[in-house]
């Protein structure tokens, strides 16, 4: 959804821009006073006489904000928001220097900064999340609710602590920051060249004010609606990797038959195949403010938020099994093989025939979040003190349900596979007729119930005091508490039904249709199959799920030895999906804050030096529970309650330092300390562990059990921060910013897959979240930007924003047994980023033209089971560029029009099966938007 600029349209006074950022950019709350200014602020201009409008005055306003705070951050306000071409508030960040995102169906998700996602979130600087998350999914977040976004990528005491990466503020429109009744809003509609589907979206701010005899009151209410339909196509290859020979699989006694003459043993991956997913987002959200001053030193407020996602998805995929086993025992045969050139293990292409025959599956799924927030505040002055407090709760809870159609072939076709064309694996199924349903069989059904919520209450107080002390005039200091509950439940059932052979077109969900690709352009020669429609499944759900029934008990007669089918029956008997005690987890944790911060300043020679010193004490008590279940080899089972504890205290430091050589020139020196607590998914103390049973001559397994789950001896990762920067700020919208940080840190979370010695199990692979070990992050980020308002004419219209980032980060892996850790790059780290905008602001006409670049980045690290060494997967560079344009048609009416992704380049990983070779694993394609608006302002 794009950033709407509807409080900041027409000609705006630079007063009221900087009302709209504060003067001391953590004070995004309303509930702190702001800094000492100095007489070179630029409050000490006449603001009656300035007007400044559009990208000027977003531009000047986020470069204030940076200038003037306590702390290193970049900043971006609603006006600035409003005009980039973005989805939502994930995409207008990513603009940010040092700030990059992971994108997923088409639309920003995961939020970077300086290559790392461990970012706090905050709303009004008070804690903000999503269901049991401990942060707040920026793609949920309405536009029309945000007035302007701060990137802290150096902590002060008195933030709620930050991750390691730093924390991201939202702030919201306040009433009294605007000086009459506003009316303002935008009507937009947007076209997605995948999906081929027109959405609506659209905002409206109401905000009003009055001098009353009682004081200043003001009201604002937001109303924001965005609507988004995707349609994505995703061609891919296994990470596992096989061999005719045995290499990597469980049996290389039942090798498969290569009939091409001159070929040795190779490798390739075990499947390719196709993935489609479909969808429609709805995105409605109300805010509402209420301010009362009863005179100038007091201010209480209050304000609720409501933000809601409800998604109707559908997921296709079909699968190209090449593993040598087949249902009937008998091993496939390869033909025609091609091997890469220069790398006689690693086949390009071949023909199968005989083996697994395709499976395929269509998964319908409505899923829905509500995230409430309600907050009261103060902000009292009195003296030299000024208190300020802030109390909220916070509820949200996400649901999902999803039913599922499993299918495959009736017989294996002949299949043609090349393994890299193009970024990825393409295949053909030689002399398939798709449109024959008496090709297709049931193979199963599947259902889902999902719920994950979390609530929580949280209160602060801040008590500001300007002092006598020269070099001292201020002191800071408050208390924090919150108390957060998490909890997540997962319940499922399949029923396997391959073994009856039911014609799938006798299911009772009607006709077979042929699905829709989302290809654009693709070599892929195999791309459409035939399955029931969305809604067909949907619709008979209950007489899928009797059908099921009545399917696993038929199948008890055939196989009455499967515990898998008994277990089916008992899931299938009732309408309702049986409780799940492996598919959930529940934690309570209360955090206690206490800090205290003074505020410095003094003179050396010319140069004036301020900045802020203090120390951050939190205390995390928290109870995590779940439960584990242990399979035998024997058949049975056991559920095992799991409950774990964790209390710790954090002293976190922070000392920031900026001397102000002229006017212009500034440089900036921070040190502070950064704790990020674990997710409470990852410290879930479940597992779910299978035992492995002695081979044939009773010889032990290689490994005694797998297993997977969560970790509940994780610890926070910590990291001591250092950061410099240089500052030159030569024209109200314009400056010049070089920075260098340094991260020490340590156990930096990630899931891997590793062996490890079990007091209980033995020699088992499990895979977890684990604590990496000892890291760095070394880095340097350059920003400009300015208009060239020296130029004659319409040239003065034209400006450039740019700015680059590059990061080395290195972590140790978690140690193998007999092996020592190994330094690796981190993962989702790109060494460069860099973001290039050009605008154009001249009379009535606006335009923007944004290019974003970042490069190459570990997606994780597995140990291969047969090869004693970690391997990985790359994602490869990713670009961007996305244009926006405005014409103010009447005061008050501005048409604009919007085109996002523009280059449609595709998102395309690898994975490597050793530390040289690898196989194209992903290439995905995400769709183009065009749209077109009317913003209004009376």
């Amino acid at each position: 959804m794009n950033f709407k600029a509807a409080a900041l349209l027409g000609s705006t006074s630079l007063a009221s821009l900087l009302l709209a950022v504060p003067a001391n950019a953590q004070d995004s709350g309303s509930d702190r006073p702001a800094p000492v200014q100095k007489e070179d602020s630029i409050d000490s201009v006449p603001v009656s006489d300035i007007v400044v409008t559009g990208y000027r005055a977003a531009l000047g306003s986020a470069q204030d904000a940076k200038r003037r705070s306590d702390a290193i951050l970049d900043a971006i306000v609603s006006e600035d928001i409003g005009k980039l071409p973005d989805n939502n508030a994930a995409e207008a960040i990513s603009r940010v220097v040092g700030v990059q995102v992971l994108r997923y169906n088409d639309e920003a998700g995961v939020v970077l900064v300086r290559g790392l996602p461990d970012v706090n979130t905050t709303f009004n600087s008070r804690e903000f999340f999503t269901a049991d998350d401990r942060v707040l999914h920026l793609q949920d977040f309405p536009a029309g609710v945000a007035a302007g976004f701060e990137v802290f990528k150096s902590g002060t005491s008195d933030l709620i602590e930050p991750g390691l990466a730093g924390l991201i503020n939202l702030r919201s429109r306040r009433p009294l920051d605007v000086t009459d009744t506003e009316i303002a809003g935008e009507v937009r509609g947007s076209y997605n060249d995948q999906s081929k589907a027109f959405d609506p979206s659209g905002n409206l701010l109401l905000t009003k004010r009055w001098d009353t005899p009682i004081g200043e009151i003001g009201a604002l209410v937001n109303f924001s609606y965005v609507r988004t339909t995707y349609r994505n196509a995703d061609r891919y290859a296994d990470s596992a990797i096989i061999s005719p020979q045995g290499f990597g699989v469980d049996d290389p006694s039942d090798d498969m038959t290569v009939t091409t003459p001159g070929v040795g043993n190779f490798r390739f991956p075990a499947n390719a195949g196709n993935f489609y997913e479909t969808g429609v987002r709805h995105r409605p959200a109300v805010n509402g403010t209420i301010q009362w001053r009863p005179n100038a030193d007091l201010e209480i407020y209050a304000e609720g938020l409501w933000q809601a996602y409800r998604g109707r998805v559908m997921r296709d995929g079909f699968n190209v099994n090449f593993e040598r086993r087949s249902i009937d025992g008998v091993p496939p045969t390869l033909s025609n093989v091609v091997l890469v050139e220069g790398e006689p293990l690693k086949a390009a292409s071949f023909t199968k025939t005989g083996g697994y025959v395709p499976e395929f599956f269509r998964a319908t799924q409505n899923d829905q979040t509500d995230t409430y927030q309600a907050a009261l505040g103060f902000k009292w002055k009195t003296g030299r003190a000024t208190l300020s407090g802030d109390f909220a709760y916070t509820n949200s809870k996400y649901e999902a349900n999803e039913d599922s159609l499993d299918a495959q072939l009736a017989t294996a076709p002949t299949i043609d596979v090349a393994w890299d064309v193009k970024g990825s694996a393409i295949f053909d199924l030689v002399d398939f007729d798709r449109n024959d349903a008496a090709n297709y069989v049931w193979r199963g059904y599947f259902q889902r119930r999902f719920v994950t919520k979390g609530d929580g209450v949280q209160g602060r107080l801040d008590l500001d005091l300007e002092t006598d002390v020269g070099w001292l005039p201020r002191i800071q200091v408050g208390i924090r508490a919150s108390d957060r509950t998490a909890l997540s439940q997962n319940n499922n059932r399949y029923a396997y039904t391959a073994g009856l052979g039911l014609p799938l077109a006798s299911l009772p969900t009607g006709e077979l249709q042929l699905i829709k690709d989302g290809f654009r352009n693709d070599p892929q020669p195999f791309q459409n199959w035939l399955m029931p429609t969305r809604g067909a499944i949907r619709d008979n759900v209950e007489a899928l799920r009797q059908l099921s029934y009545a399917a696993v008990q038929d199948l008890t007669l055939l196989f009455p030895n499967d515990n898998g089918i008994r277990e089916a029956v008992t899931e299938f008997a009732n309408e309702e999906i049986p409780f799940d005690p492996l598919g959930g987890f529940t934690a309570k944790e209360a955090s206690y804050a206490v800090y205290g911060q003074g505020k410095y300043a003094f003179s050396l020679g010319s140069v004036e030096a301020d900045g802020t010193f203090g120390v951050r004490v939190v205390n995390t008590d928290g109870r995590y529970s779940g439960f584990s279940r242990v399979n035998n080899a024997d058949g049975t089972s056991q559920i095992v309650p799991q409950v774990s504890r964790q209390n710790y205290l954090d002293v976190l430091p922070s000392i920031q330092t900026r001397f102000r050589l002229t006017p212009e020139f500034q440089i900036r020196l921070a040190y502070n300390q950064t704790r990020t607590r674990p997710g409470f998914g990852q410290l879930n103390p479940s597992l779910n562990i299978t035992r492995n049973s002695p081979g044939p001559d009773g010889s032990p397994p290689q490994y005694a059990a797998f297993g997977s789950g969560g970790n509940p001896d994780l610890k926070p990762l910590t990291s001591k921060n250092y950061d410099a920067t240089l500052e030159y700020y030569f024209s109200k919208n314009g400056s010049a910013t070089v920075a260098v940080f340094y991260r020490d840190l340590r156990g930096f979370i990630s899931n891997y897959t590793r062996d490890v010695i079990d007091p209980d199990y033995g020699r088992i692979q499990i895979n977890r979240p684990e604590n990496a070990g000892k890291g760095e992050i070394k880095g340097a980020e350059a920003s400009f930007q300015t208009f060239f308002d020296f130029l004659p004419g319409y040239l003065s219209g034209f400006g450039v924003q740019a700015n680059v980032t590059y990061l080395d980060g290195t972590n140790a892996l978690p140690t193998v047994l007999g092996e020592g850790a190994r330094q690796v790059r981190i993962t989702g780290l790109s060494k460069w980023a860099y973001n290039l905008t050009g605008f154009y602001e001249k009379g009535p006409v606006a335009a923007r033209l944004s290019y974003n670049h970042r490069s190459d980045f570990i997606n994780s690290y597995n140990r291969n089971s047969n090869e004693e060494q970690y391997a990985g997967e790359i994602t490869r560079g990713i670009s961007r560029l996305d244009f926006s344009a405005s014409y103010e048609a009447i005061k008050g009416i501005t048409i604009v029009g919007n085109v996002s992704n523009i280059l449609g380049k595709p998102f395309n990983n690898y994975r490597y099966y050793n530390e040289t070779q690898y196989f194209p694993r992903d290439l995905r394609i995400e769709g183009r938007y065009f749209s077109l608006g009317v913003r209004f302002k009376m």
